[in-house]
C-alpha cells in the first residue's frame, strides 16, 4: 500500500475522527466511502449519535494546527462565522490549587465553538472532495474477509469491497469482537473507571461580561470531586458544563444547576451566569470509564484494517483531548500511508500509540488523584501528581510555569516538558517563596519507591 494509490477505502463513522481520517485517505485512494449510521445534518444541528455534542467542546491548539493544515482557511471561516478565537494561556482563567494561574501570551490560539458548529464545517469540507462519498443511515453489519485479510464490509445497502477499512466508530467499536470471531486475538485493554457525569446549560452572553475572557476553568479537588468550565460560543452564548465524579452529579434544573456551580472550589463560574438569561434546558451525559485498546501490542493483525479515534482510545472528556488526539492520529495515518513499510497497520498503531501516550497519561494521572479511582498508582504516577500540585501553585505567580502547563495541556509539548530544568527550577522557587492559598490535603509521595507512569511507559 505504501506510496501507491489504491482503489477504495471505507471509513466506519462520520464523526470528527472519521472525517479527519477520510480527509487523509482521500490523498491516497481513488475513492473514499464514509459509512455513518446517523442522519448527517447539513447544518449545525445536534445529532443523536453524538450525545456529548450538547456539552462544552474546544479544539486544542495542536488539533487546530492540524485541522488548518488539512483544511486551509477553516480557522478564519469559523471565526468569521462567530466562533471566538482565544489564546489558551491568556484569554481566560484556569483555577487550580486555590487560585488562578498567571496569564501569559502563549503565541498559540484555539477556536471555541459548539461541537456541531465545528463538525459541520469539517464535514462540508470533506464531502466537497471529489473522491469522497457519504452513506448515512447505514449500519455496518460485518467485515468481509479473504484468507485472513479484510477486503471490505457489508451494510444494509449491500457489500462494499475496499483495499482498506478504517474503524472510527467510537467507544462502541465492534472490531475486538470481529477479530475474536475470525480467530485473531482482541487487543489488550486498559480501563480506568471514573463514573463521570457532566451537565450543561446555555446562557446568553451580555455586554457586561468580563471582556477578554473567552473561557474559565475550575478544576476539581480530590476531596470535592466537582469541577466545571464555561466557554464562549458562536451565537453570543456561554456554555457552562459542570461535572462530578463518583455520584457528584450536577442537576439539570436551573436552580439546582446554579447551586452546584456555587459549590465548586471557585465561585467564578457561578458569578458568570447567576444573572444571565438561560437558553433551553439542561443536558446530562455519563462517561463511565476511560478506555485504551492497545492494538500496537498485537503480534498479528489483519491486513486491510485500521482502528482510529475513540475506537482506539477514549479519554476522560473534561480534558478536551479527543478531537485533537484524532487530528494527531490523522497525521500518523498519513505518515503510515506515505511510508515504506508494507505493514501499514503495524506502522500506524506504533505511531498512534505515541500520539495517545501523552494525553492518556495526563488524563489517567489526574483521575488517579481521586482515591475512588481504581487503577495502579505507581511511584511515578504519585510523583507526577505531587509535582503537578506544585507546578500549579508556582503558576499562580509565575508565567513560565503557566506556559509549561498550557503547552502540555494543549498537546503541543509532551508531558515530560514540565520536568525540564528551567521549569523545575521555577517550580522549586515558586513553592519556596509561595504566598497564597494552599490545599489542606495533598498527595503523599515516597521518593524511595520507583515505577512507571500510568500508561506503562512514557514514550513522549
Amino acid at each position: 500500500m505504501a506510496n501507491a494509490r489504491r482503489q477504495q477505502a471505507v471509513v466506519i463513522g462520520g464523526s470528527m475522527a472519521g472525517l479527519l481520517a477520510a480527509r487523509v485517505l482521500a490523498d491516497f485512494f481513488e475513492k473514499v466511502l464514509i459509512v455513518e449510521r446517523d442522519v448527517l445534518p447539513r447544518g449545525d444541528e445536534q445529532r443523536r449519535g453524538v450525545p456529548q455534542g450538547h456539552h462544552a467542546h474546544a479544539i486544542l491548539s495542536s488539533g487546530l494546527q492540524v485541522t488548518e493544515e488539512l483544511f486551509p482557511g477553516i480557522t478564519a471561516e469559523m471565526v468569521t462565522a462567530g466562533a471566538p478565537e482565544a489564546d489558551p494561556a491568556n484569554d481566560g482563567t484556569w483555577f487550580f490549587e486555590g487560585a488562578n494561574l498567571k496569564r501569559v501570551s502563549s503565541a498559540t490560539n484555539s477556536v471555541i465553538s459548539s461541537r456541531p458548529f465545528l463538525e459541520s464545517r469539517v464535514r462540508r469540507r470533506v464531502v466537497e472532495l471529489e473522491n469522497v462519498v457519504v452513506w448515512d443511515t447505514q449500519s455496518v453489519q460485518e467485515l468481509l474477509w479473504d484468507e485472513g485479510r479484510v477486503i471490505g464490509l457489508s451494510t444494509e445497502r449491500g457489500r462494499v469491497v475496499a483495499d482498506l477499512v478504517v474503524d472510527a466508530s467510537g467507544r462502541g467499536s465492534q472490531v475486538p469482537k470481529w477479530l475474536e470471531a475470525t480467530g485473531f486475538r482482541k487487543p489488550p485493554e486498559e480501563k480506568v473507571e471514573v463514573d463521570l457525569v457532566y451537565t450543561s446549560r446555555l446562557f446568553r452572553r451580555r455586554d457586561g461580561d468580563p471582556k477578554g475572557d473567552a473561557f474559565r476553568v475550575v478544576a476539581p479537588t480530590p476531596e470535592g470531586k466537582r469541577g466545571g468550565v464555561i466557554l464562549a460560543q458562536e451565537g453570543g452564548r456561554w456554555i457552562l458544563t459542570l461535572y462530578g465524579y463518583f455520584g457528584r452529579r450536577a442537576p439539570e434544573d436551573l436552580d439546582g444547576f446554579l447551586d452546584y456551580a456555587k459549590s465548586l472550589p471557585s465561585r467564578d463560574l457561578y458569578d458568570m451566569v447567576r444573572d444571565a438569561e438561560p437558553i433551553g434546558p439542561g443536558q446530562c451525559f455519563r462517561f463511565p470509564a476511560s478506555t485504551r485498546r492497545r492494538y500496537e501490542m498485537l503480534k498479528e493483525f489483519p491486513a486491510g484494517l485500521l482502528v482510529f479515534g475513540d475506537a482506539l482510545c477514549s479519554f476522560d472528556p473534561i480534558f478536551g483531548q479527543g478531537m485533537s488526539s484524532a487530528a494527531l492520529q490523522a497525521v500518523a495515518l498519513r505518515r503510515a500511508l506515505r511510508g515504506k513499510s508494507k505493514n501499514v497497520a503495524k506502522a500506524f498503531f506504533a505511531d498512534a500509540a505515541k500520539v495517545v501516550d501523552g494525553p492518556w497519561s495526563i488524563a489517567v494521572g489526574s483521575d488517579l488523584k481521586m482515591p475512588e479511582t481504581a487503577g495502579p498508582r505507581s511511584a511515578l504516577v504519585k510523583f507526577i501528581n505531587w509535582y503537578m500540585t506544585r507546578l500549579h501553585r508556582a503558576a499562580h505567580n509565575d508565567p513560565i510555569a503557566t506556559l509549561a502547563f498550557i503547552r502540555v495541556a494543549q498537546l503541543l509539548d509532551p508531558p515530560t516538558a514540565i520536568l525540564r530544568p528551567k521549569v523545575a527550577w521555577r517550580v522549586l522557587l515558586g513553592n519556596i517563596w509561595r504566598k497564597g492559598p494552599t490545599l489542606q490535603t495533598e498527595t503523599k509521595f515516597d521518593p524511595l519507591i520507583s515505577g512507571q507512569w500510568a500508561s506503562g511507559k512514557d514514550r513522549a
